[in-house]
Order: C-alpha cells, then structure tokens, then sequence
C-alpha cells in the first residue's frame, strides 16, 4: 500500500536531511520532489501544485530554515497536510434510523458486492446491528448468487428475487421486509456498468428517490487511480453521496485515489477494503494512512487488530505454559494462526514504524507461513509438546514428510528456542518495561 510513494517521498526528504545548511534552494528542491512522487501516484496536477505550495506557505510560517531539525519539521508539515488533504479526521456511519438504509453505488467490477458483505459483517460484529443484505443486481445473476453465498458465510440474511427484473420495487420490498424481520440496517447491493452511462445513473437516482437511504456510498476500486476519482465526480453530480468506499489497497496501487478524492467530491473517504477476507475492512483515519505514507507506521490500527484477535482465556493459558516451560509448537502454531486472522502480512508489516523501508520488494503473504505449518504438521504430538526430543534422525524424518529442507527444519527449531526464551523473559520485570514502552506509541 503506497510503497512507490512512500519510497519517493523519502528521497525527497533526504534532499533536506543531508545538508548541513538549510535553504530555500534545497527546501524548493524538496517540494519539487515532492510533487514529482505525487504525480507518479497518480495524484491530480492541480491537487499535486496546491498541495506543495501549502506546505511551502506552512514552512516559511514556522521558520523551517532557522529550525534545529529542519528535515525533521519538513516532515511534519508534510503529514499535516496530507492528512488535511485525506479528510483529516474518520468519519464513520450514522445510523440513526430504523431501519437504516444504506445503498451501496459504482462501477462493474469496484468491489461493491464484497463490500456490502464485509460492511454487514463489521456492522453485525463491531456495531451489534441486525443487517439485511439486499441483491438489486437484476443484470446480473452471478452477483444475486455471489451476496447469497456471503450472506451465508457470515450468518446474514439476503433479500433477493430472481423472478423480478425491477430494482426499485425489489429494493422497496425489501425495506418493508427489514421492518418486519427487525432487521435494523438495510444494504442495497445496486448494479454496475462497466463505464458511467445515462441509463445507470437514472436507475441508481431513482432508486435512491424512492428509498431514501440514510446513507449512500460511493464504491470505487483505488488501482483505477485518476480515473476513480473521475468516476467518483459523475456519481457524485447524480447522487450528492455520503462517503467514498477505497477497496483492493492491497493491491499495486499507486494511492493517487484515496489522496485527491476529498479534494475533488468534498466527501470522507469512510472505509478501505485490504483483502478478499470479511474482515478486511477498516475504517479509514488520514493521520493513520499519512503515517503510513511517510514510514511511520500505525501502531494504533496494529494494536487494535491485535485486540480483535485477541483470545484472553488461550492467552492465560499459554502464560502457564511459558512460566512451567511447557510452550510447545502446538501453542506456537495456535499464535501463527491468530496473526493470520489479523489481515494481509504485507500489510501488517507496513504498520510497524520502519518495517516496509526494511523489508523493501520482498514478498510477504499469508503464504509465508505454510512452509512452518507442514513442519510442525509432519512432527507427533509428542514431539510438538516437548520440543527437546527433536535429534538429528528426527528431525530428517520431519524434513522428509514435510517436503522441506533439514536447514528449513532447523531454523525454525532455532527460532522457536528463541522466541520461546524471549516469552519467559516477557514474563518477568522486562516484561513490563516493554509494555510500558508499547504503552508510549499510543
């Protein structure tokens, strides 16, 4: 997510930081840096121009040449100012009616049907409300069948009718359905055209007449770039939406989408989809995305996802474990599993503050871990509570059924004596200085 802007942006700020005198010259060479990694994110020019001409304005007003730390100042007024640029602040869903209705809008292809899905999910789980996910797709079948298998897979109802070809009426009689079932929220999944046309923009309006949701939302799929923003603008004339919806961020985009839409539409960009996963959703915070933008992480949205995941009664009984030495693979293989939970790796890597600048191109993915799985996997239950039992002829065995190599059986064995060293040490006085530490990102 922004790794290409994020990399540039540095080499824009090194422009500063390896002078030893500040000047206007360099602060200019700077900026235009700075725009230069804008424009290749596929921000808009004129958004692009503007936005260094404020960050100029804000560094002669606080004296960024006089300053001690005149870089470090330089990227401070950067995040300031992308974070304005991004929205400032979250802006999250009110939802105050009964039932509230949300209709869902945007382009064939932007994600809208898996939203919806993974919206009623966060709203069912996070906001204890009682969705009801309506299929308005009447063109086509696939995307009626799609919601259907996603309403199923998270435990919520689907509203559908394949016999009539009338979004509006279908939409209606799906409001009316809510109220009687004490469905609370209502989710309007509406059909997409490959391209913005009269026809789409009619049915979607009427639709919207007729419901009068509480919420619209415009989905947009952030790879498209500048054109996301276009298409976000002729939705925007029709539909006077709520909010912006950022799916597949952790694709290879280059994040000019979700830096000039509220410049151009004036809405919040309200969530962004990170993965095919229902859980892949976040609610969208600017300072948190412009932190991220800059190499400094998100420590907050890290811990937060930790939290999610976080199984207080295993938890207890792994302390046990770890203060009787009893930390066995089976328990290691339990805490792989609860990271995976939290979301794509690359991502999760890029909110510890200066861990994507470190790891650089490498590939990280939920794949990563399969080769430790079919290790423990191929050990017996006896070998995987005590640990010490692994010799060489063992461990041969190991590496023969797992299909790996011994040097592969082995480093991980090495990793886990140290990970389980540093666990024992966690439990002690070292312990709480590391959370009092953790305690100060916050």
């Amino acid at each position: 997510m922004f790794d290409n802007l994020s990399n540039k942006l540095d080499t824009a700020f090194k422009l500063l930081k390896g002078h030893g005198k500040i000047t206007e010259i360099n602060v200019a060479e700077t900026l235009k840096e700075v725009r230069r990694a804008l424009l290749d994110a596929d921000v808009n020019y004129k958004i692009a121009k503007e936005f260094t001409n404020r960050v100029k304005e804000k560094a002669i007003g606080q004296k960024v040449l006089t300053s001690l730390q005149p870089g470090q100042l330089m990227v401070k007024i950067v995040k300031d100012q992308l974070t304005e640029l991004m929205g400032s602040s979250a802006a999250e869903m009110e939802l105050t009616s009964n039932p509230s209705i949300i209709l869902m809008s945007g382009l064939q292809g932007s994600g809208k049907t898996t939203f919806s899905g993974k919206l009623a999910f966060y709203l069912k789980n996070k906001k204890k409300k009682k969705p009801l996910l309506v299929a308005c797709d009447v063109y086509r079948p696939a995307a009626i069948d799609q919601l259907a298998i996603l309403g199923e897979q998270i435990n919520v109802p689907v509203f559908f009718d394949h016999e009539n070809k009338n979004p509006i009426k279908i939409a209606q009689a799906a409001v009316k359905n809510a109220k009687q079932s004490n469905n609370d929220v209502v989710i309007i999944d509406t059909a997409g055209r490959l391209a913005v046309d009269e026809v789409l923009m009619k049915e979607i309006s009427d639709i919207h007449q007729m419901v009068k949701p509480q919420q619209t939302l415009f989905v947009v799929d952030a790879m498209t770039g500048q054109d996301a923003v276009n298409t976000a603008k002729a939705f925007h004339d029709t539909l006077n939406f709520d909010g912006v919806i950022l799916t597949k961020l952790d694709g290879d985009t280059r994040g000019g989408a979700a830096l000039s839409i509220k410049s151009v539409v004036n809405k919040p960009i309200k969530f962004i989809g990170t993965g095919e996963k229902m859980e892949a959703l976040d609610v969208f915070y600017p300072e948190r995305m412009a932190d991220r933008i800059l190499g400094m992480g998100d420590v907050v949205s890290l811990v937060e996802r930790a939290q999610e995941q976080f199984d207080q009664e295993q938890a207890r009984k792994i302390s046990k474990k770890i203060a009787k030495n009893q930390f066995g693979f089976d328990d290691f293989l339990s805490q792989i599993q609860q990271v995976k939970k939290m979301g794509n790796m690359k991502d999760l890597i890029g909110m510890i503050p200066g861990a994507g600048k470190m790891m650089g191109d490498a590939e990280i993915d939920d794949e990563s871990f399969k080769h430790i799985e079919a290790i423990i996997s191929s050990m017996t239950p006896k070998e995987r509570s005590q640990p010490n039992l692994l010799n060489q002829s063992r461990k041969n065995r190991i590496a023969r059924g797992s299909g790996r190599d011994i040097n592969e059986v082995n480093q991980l064995i090495k990793q886990f004596g140290q990970m389980s060293k540093m666990m024992k040490m966690m439990q002690g006085g070292k312990g709480k200085q590391m959370m009092q530490m953790l305690q100060g990102f916050k």
